[in-house]
């Protein structure tokens, strides 16, 4: 991809224990100012909410089941959601949701198709991925690949951690032996 002439901060945000499946194909209008040609998809303002969450005083994770959901009902099922933003968009066929069990991986790609792009747009778009196949209790690390209309990738976002939506059950208390 060309290089960014206007960086911004990017935004990226975790929906918390979200439950609702999320529409990537949604956007937001803003007004654009005027340019000779568009620029390549670039980042749009805001700090990660990981970063804000890091600020605020740290609340107790629920007690809870841990492991797979598949016996869950996916619309039931815990979630990270991955989000991220665009200023703007040159030749972009879309992108893929990266998960890693540490902040070095290694990474395994999420989606089987790519989430896609607004190919060229001076528009802000809002995208985001539910991944529904984590584990509660585990944190996850993510990225966000881009893929341009010539099938040229690039890492788009920086990694990112999503902590664990709950903590394991209290064990059960042992019985009591019997003399």
């Amino acid at each position: 991809m060309r290089t960014i002439l206007m960086p911004l901060a990017l935004m990226l945000s975790l929906a918390a224990c979200s439950n609702a499946p999320q529409d990537a194909s949604k956007s937001a209008a803003a007004p654009a100012a005027p340019a000779a040609k568009p620029e390549p998809a670039k980042p749009a303002e805001s700090k990660p909410e990981a970063a804000k969450e890091a600020a605020a005083p740290a609340a107790e994770l629920p007690e809870g089941a841990c492991g797979d959901q598949s016996a869950v009902a996916k619309e039931e099922r815990l979630a990270n959601t991955p989000r991220w933003t665009t200023a703007s968009e040159v030749d972009n066929f879309g992108y893929d949701v990266f998960r890693g069990d540490s902040e070095d991986g290694p990474f395994a790609k999420l989606n089987a198709d790519p989430i896609l792009g607004a190919g060229t747009t001076d528009e802000t778009k809002n995208y985001s991925y539910r991944d529904d196949t984590i584990d509660p209790c585990r944190e996850y690390w993510y990225y966000v690949e881009s893929i341009d209309t010539k099938g040229t990738r690039e890492k788009f976002t920086p990694v990112f951690k999503a902590g664990a939506k709950r903590r394991p059950a209290a064990a059960a208390a042992p019985a009591p032996k019997a003399s």
